[in-house]
């Protein structure tokens, strides 16, 4: 796959992932899914569209990227910031927020060169328990990330789908 195709995805994992959000009425958005509400997870969204620019920029450099550092089990301190952070209740505001970062993380990403999309530049997961998808000593790369980033993206459309669908 392309840097390009991947970022398509991306780009398509955040449109579908927002107009599932935009759907659900203030009740819903503010009802709890398995100890988050969806405007937390919009919020999470904002936040690693945020973080990725970052984490990449740092994996470009040879660093391991800031969140992989004590994130806590399954990035539950990293997650817990960032609902704190962007602690709007408004689903529009977060939205606006959520497309502001995807685009700046899709020109990020446009930016680098295709030589070092998934280039091995000597970081690895350095814990056990960052995550079910990830294992201490595994190579870090940008693609990966994205990857990571998009099922993420999914994932969290097919809860608030399931959410409104239970709710009617």
């Amino acid at each position: 796959m392309t840097v390009e195709e991947q970022v398509g995805r991306f780009e398509q994992s955040v449109k579908t992932f927002a107009a599932s959000a935009a759907a659900l009425d203030e009740r819903l958005f503010l009802s709890e899914i398995k100890g988050w509400t969806p405007r937390d997870i919009v919020a999470h969204l904002v936040g690693w569209n945020r973080h990725m620019v970052r984490g990449a920029k740092q994996v470009l450099r040879g660093e391991l990227p800031f969140y992989d550092v004590d994130p806590g089990p399954n990035f539950s301190k990293v997650n817990a910031a960032i609902v704190r952070e962007y602690d709007d209740t408004d689903c529009s505001v977060l939205l606006e927020k959520l497309s502001e970062t995807a685009d700046e993380l899709t020109a990020f990403l446009r930016a680098i060169a295709p030589a070092d999309w998934d280039r091995d530049f000597g970081v690895r997961h350095e814990a056990e328990g960052l995550s079910v998808e990830f294992t201490a000593g595994e190579v870090v790369t940008v693609k990966d990330s994205v990857d990571d980033l998009i099922a993420d993206y999914d994932y969290h459309r097919g809860q608030l789908v399931e959410l409104r669908a239970n709710a009617v």
